[in-house]
């Protein structure tokens, strides 16, 4: 299996660029991601299924070079490095933010301060702002995503819920 660091060079990136976007892959759940690195066109979003933007907005050939990467990326998984901190309440964490014993989140992402990772199978919604991770009920909820707007904090968020647009605040905390 070839390393990040072949696959990298095979799309004409440097080591530090496919380092970059596959932390961003881990981030999204491989589905997603958000990144800010130079040679991938400044800040981007890519999503498995087509959606790809990069901050080099005019520049196809870089655009499609840097969906290729993630894409190939995305198929590639090696064991996330051990956290370097022990959580609070005896919780085990993943090589992610959040516990592992929540199990792999159906949907996540980051951006700015804020990062959100969704498990249905336990109903909880797990969002990260300025390093502070809250938990929150979902019930029967479906999120489809969530948006982060102008503003800061929790009152911030909407979710795009089953149930229509939401906000953070309209949930319950766990």
């Amino acid at each position: 299996m070839p390393t990040i660091d072949e696959i990298a060079a095979r799309h004409g990136f440097s080591a530090d660029a496919g380092r970059s976007a596959y932390a961003a892959l881990q981030a999204g759940g491989f589905s997603q991601a958000q990144f800010n690195h130079p040679e991938l066109g400044g800040f981007g979003q890519w999503m498995s299924g087509g959606m790809m933007m990069i901050g080099d907005m005019f520049n196809n050939g870089l655009k499609w070079r840097v969906g290729a990467l993630l894409e190939e990326l995305s198929q590639h998984r090696e064991p996330a490095p051990a956290a370097g901190f022990q959580p609070a309440g005896g919780m085990a964490w993943s090589g992610n933010w959040w516990p592992a014993e929540l199990g792999s989140p159906s949907t996540s992402g980051s951006q700015n301060d804020m990062a959100y990772a969704w498990f249905p199978q336990v109903g909880k919604l797990l969002v990260r702002l300025s390093g502070d991770v809250f938990a929150f009920d979902t019930g029967p909820l479906t999120i489809y995503g969530v948006q982060q707007q102008q503003g800061s904090g929790a009152d911030s968020i909407v979710l795009n819920t089953s149930s229509g647009p939401m906000s953070l605040l309209g949930l319950s905390r766990a």
